[in-house]
């Protein structure tokens, strides 16, 4: 018999029971339901709603059914429909009458508002672990590698020279605005909304703020229609995982690139590459490729959710159970994709040689060669013309700009002198830009430095 059955004349279709329990997906919530009923249980002894032995029976039978849980000595049901029902039914089968008392003043509505924000709560505590540790990886990379000379590029195509360590600290920033987006979603999560009841409070007098400093939450709703209805919190954590992803799968695209043939500037460590069924040679990126496909799978998470709560009116509707599966799906896919993108990217090996003539070959010097020129008092746009034609002149012959002999260079201007060599080296180039948040070695070790308190207040904030 369900626990609401003393309305109904008959009980409801098997097929309808099915349909209907979410007990398959929302009972990885059975330790935030168990958390909160306990402190629900403790505030009515306390406050003289149900007498205080019957709490103490309550909150005895719940910590053994969690203990029962955790040994996986209980069987759920979909006849009970959800964890919360489940949970109070085997209370009920275990202790009697007093746990009939339990659901005093609360209704399933802010029952599982309650759950999903306990348990958001750890998820994106969870997801900010993984993102420090792939912020603690990638600064011990480029710390490594704040001398390692790389081709920059814009349209994919080669542009200026940049530093390995310059390149993925500009990943260190990405993922640092994620995980401050995380934290900012966990401090709009962070709010107690027991004692809304089904919609419109209750008349029991509920010590709200107790529950709330029992639970852990720096502050009660404001108003029972919405902490019942709302599910921002999902949405936007669906929104800073999408984001997450997006930067991940960026990395990786990056990441596959310079794994091929054509690039070889990284190789993947076999750990984290697969083989051919039919070609021996092959060593796929197939992580990578992985965590670029998963990218999809959270987005599509996002929309689902913002979809369904997009045509809902106040207060509760049955819509919002579909909350759970997207929002579950999108915790497990980030967090896994985040674990797997560091193991991956901290076992990778450079070829430090071909980043280096990648850079030598594609022209990436020639800002500098026209900068060299307006140093000697060319206007830009005039030295802009002489290194286009010098140019033009190395992609028909196969030469680069810095194998030109100087008489070479002065048919096309006289100011053209033996310091042009030095004024183009690929360690010039690179240690000249030197202003703040440039490549130049000393920016990029002033950058880690200030990244490093970066991500220690971080861990504190997470902590």
């Amino acid at each position: 018999m369900k626990l609401w059955s003393g309305r109904f004349e008959k009980n409801t279709d098997a097929a309808m029971d099915a349909f209907h329990s979410s007990i398959s997906f929302d009972s990885r919530l059975y330790r935030e339901d168990i958390a909160g009923s306990i402190a629900h249980a403790k505030m009515l002894g306390k406050q003289g709603i149900i007498p205080q032995k019957d709490a103490e029976e309550i909150i005895a039978g719940l910590q053994d059914i969690l203990a029962d849980i955790e040994a996986g000595k209980v069987q759920f049901t979909v006849g009970a429909e959800d964890i919360h029902m489940n949970v109070e039914s085997l209370l009920t089968e275990r202790i009697g009458t007093a746990g009939k008392r339990v659901h005093t003043g609360r209704s399933r509505n802010d029952q599982v508002a309650l759950d999903m924000r306990l348990y958001m709560k750890s998820a994106i505590a969870r997801t900010v672990e993984k993102l420090t540790a792939l912020l603690g990886a990638i600064l011990e990379n480029a710390a490594r590698h704040t001398h390692t000379v790389m081709p920059g590029y814009t349209h994919l195509q080669k542009a200026q020279p940049i530093t390995l360590a310059h390149h993925d600290m500009a990943y260190f920033e990405m993922f640092y605005r994620d995980a401050t987006r995380m934290l900012d979603c966990r401090r709009r999560a962070d709010v107690l909304p027991l004692g809304a009841g089904a919609l419109a409070g209750t008349t029991y007098p509920l010590d709200r703020a107790f529950v709330a400093q029992e639970l852990g939450f720096a502050e009660v709703g404001r108003n029972s229609l919405d902490c019942v209805s709302d599910r921002d919190f999902c949405v936007e954590y669906c929104a800073a995982a999408s984001l997450v992803m997006m930067h991940l799968s960026r990395f990786c695209e990056e990441l596959i690139l310079f794994n091929s043939d054509e690039f070889r500037f990284v190789e993947m460590d076999d750990a984290y590459s697969t083989g051919s069924s039919i070609m021996p040679q092959k060593k796929n990126p197939d992580v990578a490729e992985l965590i670029r496909g998963k990218t999809g799978r959270v987005y599509g998470d996002l929309t689902a959710l913002l979809t369904v709560m997009k045509g809902i009116p106040l207060a509760y509707n049955k819509d919002m159970q579909e909350d759970k599966e997207s929002t579950f799906d999108a915790v497990d896919t980030v967090i896994a994709c985040l674990d797997m993108f560091t193991r991956m990217y901290t076992t990778l090996r450079y070829r430090e040689d071909r980043m280096h003539e990648g850079a030598r070959h594609g022209f990436t010097n020639a800002t500098d060669a026209a900068d060299y020129l307006v140093k000697k008092g060319l206007p830009f746009r005039t030295a802009h013309e002489i290194i286009g034609a010098l140019v033009l002149q190395c992609i028909k012959e196969g030469r680069a700009l810095d194998d030109l002999t100087l008489e070479e260079l002065k048919t096309h201007s006289a100011v053209f002198g033996e310091d042009y060599y030095e004024a183009i080296s690929l360690k010039t180039c690179v240690e000249g830009r030197a202003l703040t948040g440039g490549p130049a070695p000393a920016a990029v070790q002033a950058h880690i430095a200030q990244a490093k308190e970066l991500l220690k207040e971080l861990e504190a904030q997470n902590a």
